[in-house]
């Protein structure tokens, strides 16, 4: 690799880290913001998310330059095209923090309602696969990749669980039926913020190991398989 390559992908490993550390805290401010149900926070939200496009785009085309001045294979296209991908579900899951806020906006403005299921444990446990999908990116870790994968249906069992619950509170309380569907959103753009980890996850699999794990069960990595 020349010099020159290697400097321009310790940029963009920087800034797709940076970006990530952006992304990372608009699901934290999102999440909380819903928590308190404070409308002015979840707005802030709103309003950050031109950094977080804007970043995506810089990045994009950072790779497309170095994809066409320096033509690099192997390892090095590899990672190219891992960032382009990452990138994308970075920018996916700002618009879902986005999508949460909104839906605060929303439900500050009406009559509260409560359901008898755990919303943070839920936004927590998408927030802990997004974070450690990050972490096998920087550690260049598969191992812990697979784990961000497998942790994906247990999110997907919680956004069932809230489908069922709001279709039972709809059926005994349809005076508020606006608030419940408000409440499935969140849980939805959260369930969807754990599939872009999961997605994050198997762009980190492809790095490392140049497998393309993507709709495949059984995912294990390399060291683990049957030789």
């Amino acid at each position: 690799m020349s010099r020159h390559l290697l400097n321009e992908i310790e940029k963009l490993k920087t800034r797709i880290l940076d970006l990530s550390t952006v992304v990372e805290e608009a699901v934290f401010r999102a999440v909380t913001a819903f928590q308190e149900r404070d409308a002015t926070a979840a707005q802030a939200v709103v309003d950050a998310d031109t950094e977080i496009d804007l970043a995506e785009v810089d990045i994009e085309e950072e790779c497309q330059k170095i994809l066409a001045l320096h033509q690099p294979v192997a390892h090095d296209l590899r990672f190219i095209i891992a960032i382009l991908k990452i990138n994308a579900e970075l920018e996916r899951i700002g618009d879902a923090a986005v999508n949460i806020a909104e839906r605060v906006n929303l439900l500050a403005h009406e009559e509260q309602v409560r359901i008898p299921f755990d919303f943070l444990g839920m936004a927590r446990k998408a927030q802990d696969m997004l974070r450690e999908s990050l972490e096998a990116l920087i550690k260049l870790d598969s191992r812990r990749a697979v784990q961000v994968i497998k942790e994906d249906d247990t999110v997907d069992q919680m956004n069932g669980q809230v489908y069922s619950i709001i279709e039972e509170g709809i059926r005994n309380d349809p005076c508020h039926v606006e608030s419940y569907i408000h409440l499935l959103g969140v849980s939805r753009h959260i369930e969807r913020i754990a599939d872009h980890a999961s997605n994050i996850a198997e762009d980190v699999i492809y790095l490392v190991e140049g497998r393309i794990v993507r709709h495949r069960t059984g995912i294990c990595t390399n060291d683990e398989m049957p030789k």
